[in-house]
C-alpha cells in the first residue's frame, strides 16, 4: 500500500471516530430519528461493521461491534438512553421503509 493510501486510510478511520464521537455526544438524538432523517441508524454502522469485518475475512460479531459504536453494552445504552418512539416517529419509519 501507498503512503498517500495510508493517509487516506487513517483519515477515513479518524473521521469516522469523529463521527462516532459527535453521536455519542448527541444521545438525545434517538435512532429511529437518524433512521427517518437520514436513512441510518448507530445499528447501521454496527451491521456495517460486521459486514465490512466479513468481507476481509475478520469475524465481528454484533454486540462487539455495537459496543465500539455505542461505547458500552448496546442493552446498558438503550436502558440509559434510548427512550420509547412515538406513535409519529413509528407511522414515519413505516412509511420510509415498507414491509417487502
Amino acid at each position: 500500500m501507498s503512503k498517500t493510501m495510508d493517509k487516506e486510510i487513517e483519515i477515513q478511520a479518524a473521521v469516522f471516530r469523529r463521527l462516532l464521537a459527535h453521536l455519542d455526544s448527541r444521545k438525545d438524538v434517538q435512532n429511529i430519528e437518524l433512521m427517518n432523517l437520514a436513512g441510518f441508524c448507530r445499528n447501521c454502522f454496527s451491521k456495517w461493521t460486521v459486514a465490512e469485518a466479513e468481507k476481509l475475512g475478520v469475524e465481528v460479531d454484533i454486540d462487539t461491534a455495537r459496543e465500539s459504536v455505542y461505547g458500552m453494552p448496546y442493552s446498558e445504552w438503550k436502558e440509559k438512553h434510548q427512550t420509547p418512539a412515538t406513535p409519529e416517529q413509528l407511522a414515519k419509519f413505516n412509511e420510509l421503509n415498507p414491509k417487502k
